[in-house]
Order: C-alpha cells, then sequence, then structure tokens
C-alpha cells in the first residue's frame, strides 16, 4: 500500500511539472508568430523561403515573422527586442539566441540573463515563448545547462537537441555553423512539434 501511494504521489508530481505548466493558448488562424534570434533564425546558409521560419510558417498555416539578425549576441537581442514586439505585436515569440555569445567566448552567465531577460520581457506583455537551445561550438556540439534550467524555471516549452542534431549531421550543414535547406526544415519540425505538444496549434 505504501508503494502504490508513492507511486501515485510521483505520478502527481510529474504531472504537476508536465505539460499542463508547459501550455500555450491555441493561436488563431490570424495570429502572428515571432521567430526571434540570430542568422539560424535569419536563415544564413539558405535562401529566405528555406529558413526555418518561412517553412514554420507553411506548416502550421499562420504568419511567422523573421527577425533574425545575423551576427548578434544576446545582449544585442535583448536591447532590440522590445522594439520588435512593439512593431509585430505577435502572440507567440520562438526564441533562439546564445550562438553569438558562444562563438566569441562570452560570459556564458550572462547569455543566460539575457535569454532569461527577454523571456520574462515577452511575458511580461502576454506573448508566451517556446525557447530553442542553441549549443557551444565543439567535438561534439554540447548544450549549456541553462537553457533547461530557464525552460524549467520560468515554465517555458523548450527543444533542447534539434540545433544541436542539425549542426552534428554534415549533411544538413551549410558551413561549420549554420544549416543548409534540409537542416532549417529539420529545425521547424522540431518546432512545430512543440507547438502542437503545447496546445499552441
Amino acid at each position: 500500500m505504501g508503494r502504490l501511494l508513492a507511486c501515485l504521489l510521483a505520478a502527481l508530481l510529474m504531472a504537476s511539472c508536465g505539460g499542463a505548466k508547459n501550455r500555450i493558448d491555441k493561436l488563431d488562424a490570424n495570429a502572428v508568430v515571432l521567430a526571434f534570434g540570430d542568422s539560424l533564425t535569419f536563415g544564413t546558409g539558405a535562401s529566405p523561403s528555406e529558413s526555418y521560419p518561412a517553412v514554420l510558417e507553411r506548416a502550421i498555416g499562420r504568419k511567422v515573422v523573421n527577425a533574425g539578425v545575423p551576427g548578434e549576441t544576446s545582449g544585442q537581442g535583448l536591447q532590440r527586442l522590445p522594439e520588435v514586439l512593439e512593431e509585430v505585436k505577435p502572440r507567440l515569440l520562438v526564441l533562439c539566441h546564445g550562438g553569438n555569445d558562444f562563438l566569441r567566448r562570452m560570459d556564458e552567465t550572462q547569455a543566460a540573463a539575457n535569454v532569461r531577460a527577454m523571456i520574462q520581457l515577452a511575458r511580461s506583455q502576454g506573448v508566451p515563448v517556446v525557447l530553442l537551445a542553441t549549443p557551444k561550438p565543439g567535438l561534439p556540439p554540447s548544450i549549456p545547462l541553462f537553457y533547461g534550467e530557464i525552460a524549467a524555471e520560468l515554465k517555458v516549452p523548450f527543444e533542447e537537441g534539434v540545433i544541436r542534431t542539425v549542426l552534428f549531421d554534415n549533411s544538413l550543414k551549410s558551413d561549420m555553423v549554420h544549416p543548409n535547406a534540409a537542416g532549417y526544415a529539420r529545425i521547424a519540425a522540431a518546432v512545430e512539434k512543440v507547438l502542437k505538444g503545447a496546445g499552441a496549434i
């Protein structure tokens, strides 16, 4: 009996920490999604129609605004985000930032603080967030722990592995740090899966 009770308590705990906490209200057909980040969002290495935001837009049937800026650091993204939120007025933010911080060997603690601040800024305006992790360069590339920690802390839907998987596969890359069209399609599919899992589409 004690074992059964323990199992039930564990199940309840998992439920309280699981999908329900990361739900997103279903997006209306006319809702705008903001894809915000650096060159991985912009689509460097592929044509504009092959970037992950463009592929995602076709997949989910909602407008997806590509607000990727190649070379941008997370600190620069944090400075830029308020103006973009005001201009686009999205119903959802897909955030992918940090890669240039890692390439430039900048302070990972500060990158974490910037990512957290961007999520909090969007949510303070009623905009839910989906977070994509960007790997640090290396053999193999590794995902900084702070992405998962922030996702758990702020209870946001989270995609951890797809960019690392793409950048670890030469057939999905245009160069050492950017996907090709097939790689961006893989990222878009992963984001779509997260959106479906969160109830957004």
